[in-house]
């Protein structure tokens, strides 16, 4: 893709030209399903690598999709005559979705990329042209105040977020504006902001083409643009990058290190109404000397829990040419590219960076006297979407810490649905080495038990009391029932803890 300079962009206050121009991508089936069946798997993955080829293959036929996907998703010039058959071009053209190019083409200004929704909406992403997707490839333009469309973070982020319907909804660093139009769904009032006006015109396009309620836009770093107003959700996909220098508006901070994401994360707390969740992607430093785990703690604000997981852990040199690539860095002068690699280093070797973390905080606002701050290392495949896995986790959270041990033994536990147990050990032996109970859904998680702990859960269908069932396990091998009920809570709540038991309400 070559480099572009930003183009003009459609104007935003005309909702009649936007509702017109998604009615025709409907009519032509311009969305994910009609791309992918016209496409093929093969050539739909390889845009997602910033490889073109295949799909301009495909789309040499003279059908209005094939069209519309030349125009739009692989901005090619497309013959006006061919454009007006399926868009009302002359008002596309007067509200800037299309510009004249040589003597009877029309060109895309914005890069429209279906998106299908968590229901099977049909929604349209907007974005820069050449930067729908990051990637091997680079984004294909180093200006400033480029806004990308959908990336793996961004999915990812839209996965993990809580759905329950919410009066207020904040997303912080709207850019292309996914999450506020998945927001748009179950929140009364949507409030989007972002430190660059291109990306807020954008999001407004984006909800616009989407037929989803306008959110209200405002400009600003952080917290700053809303004041002391507070919200039911907070969403950020923040510009993470530990970076040296804010270069690339869309991914740098401009702040040192990983200070960006400490402070976005200790301001929610105060952001957040009674009951209310902020969810964040982020990236963090792992400094010599210091336990990650117990840098992450610090970070969590007073009167919320917290539920951390780090997906993935790069080192510093993996870590600074992924960023390099993402740029296009890779593909400019071999010295300029060296020159930035190296201030990478000197930046990471300055701050004692070894390496860099990637995943997912989740703060509740709670008024507990204790809040519960989990941080763990989950780096293995994950069933998406995890909203309800994350609803899940901090209601087991609730309800563990209002159970003390007896309480727990006078409970009724289930085993959650979809929940295997595996037995491993030597063939032939009489009795395995060990029992590993395994989820199938959410997080997939995997706990090792030990005899007791399997014959408890595979009994666990809401009818007996937990200490009930551990009175009969006792008999059964021959234990003191006292001994036995002093030891298994502990294994109880962790299997709660995790989600492979569920209070049988």
């Amino acid at each position: 893709m070559s480099h572009t300079s930003l183009s003009p962009l459609p104007s935003s206050d005309r909702p009649d030209v936007a509702a017109r121009l998604r009615d025709a991508l409907l009519r032509a089936s311009y969305t994910a399903d009609g791309m992918l069946d016209l496409l093929g798997a093969p050539a739909y993955a390889a845009l997602a690598r910033s490889e073109t080829v295949p799909a301009l293959r495909a789309t040499r036929g003279d059908t209005p999709l094939e069209a519309l996907v030349r125009l739009f998703l692989l901005q090619q010039p497309v013959p006006h005559a061919r454009v007006a058959d399926v868009l009302p071009v002359a008002e596309c053209l007067d509200s800037g979705w299309l510009t004249p190019v040589g003597g009877d083409e029309v060109a895309a200004t914005v890069d429209i990329r279906p998106y299908g929704g968590t229901d099977g909406e049909d929604w349209f992403i907007v974005s820069d042209l050449g930067c729908a997707v990051g990637g091997a490839g680079g984004i294909g333009s180093r200006e400033e105040g480029v806004v990308l469309g959908v990336g793996g973070a961004s999915t990812t982020l839209a996965g993990i977020t809580v759905r329950t319907p919410v009066a207020s909804a904040l997303d912080l660093g709207t850019g292309s504006g996914i999450q506020a139009l998945h927001t748009a769904q179950h929140a009364t009032h949507v409030t989007a902001t972002d430190l660059n006006p291109r990306a807020l015109h954008i999001t407004a396009l984006t909800l616009a083409l989407s037929g989803a309620p306008a959110a209200e836009l405002r400009e600003g770093s952080l917290f700053e643009p809303v004041g002391d107003r507070t919200y039911d959700l907070i969403v950020s996909n923040p510009p993470f990058v530990i970076s040296p220098g804010a270069r690339l508006t869309y991914r740098d901070g401009g702040m040192g290190g990983d200070d960006l994401c400490r402070t976005l994360v200790q301001e929610a707390g105060e952001r957040l109404n009674d009951g209310g969740y902020a969810q964040f992607l982020a990236n963090w430093q792992h400094v010599e000397g210091e336990d990650w785990q117990d840098r992450l703690r610090s970070w969590v604000p007073r009167g919320c829990d917290a539920w951390i997981v780090q997906r993935e852990v790069q080192d510093v040199m993996q870590y600074a040419e992924l960023w390099l690539r993402d740029a296009g860095d890779h593909r400019s002068d071999p010295a300029e590219y060296q020159a930035r690699y190296d201030a990478w280093l000197d930046e990471f070797e300055a701050r004692k960076v070894r390496a860099v973390g990637f995943g997912w905080i989740t703060l509740r606002r709670t008024g507990a006297a204790e809040p519960s701050i989990t941080v763990e290392e989950w780096p293995h495949p994950v069933e998406q979407p995890l909203g309800d896995a994350v609803r899940a986790h901090f209601e087991r959270v609730d309800f563990l810490r209002e159970h003390d041990d007896a309480a727990l033994l006078a409970g009724h536990f289930r085993l959650v649905a979809e929940v295997v147990q595996e037995q491993v050990g030597l063939p032939g032996a009489e009795d395995p080495e060990h029992v590993v109970l395994r989820q199938h859904r959410g997080m997939r998680r995997a706990t090792k038990v030990d005899t007791v702990g399997a014959g408890f859960a595979g009994v666990c269908d809401g009818t007996l009391s937990a200490g009930r069932i551990l009175d009969a396990i006792a008999q059964l091998v021959g234990e003191d029932p006292v001994l036995l009920r002093d030891r298994t809570p502990e294994q109880i709540r962790l299997l709660v803890e995790q989600g492979f038991l569920e209070p049988a309400q």
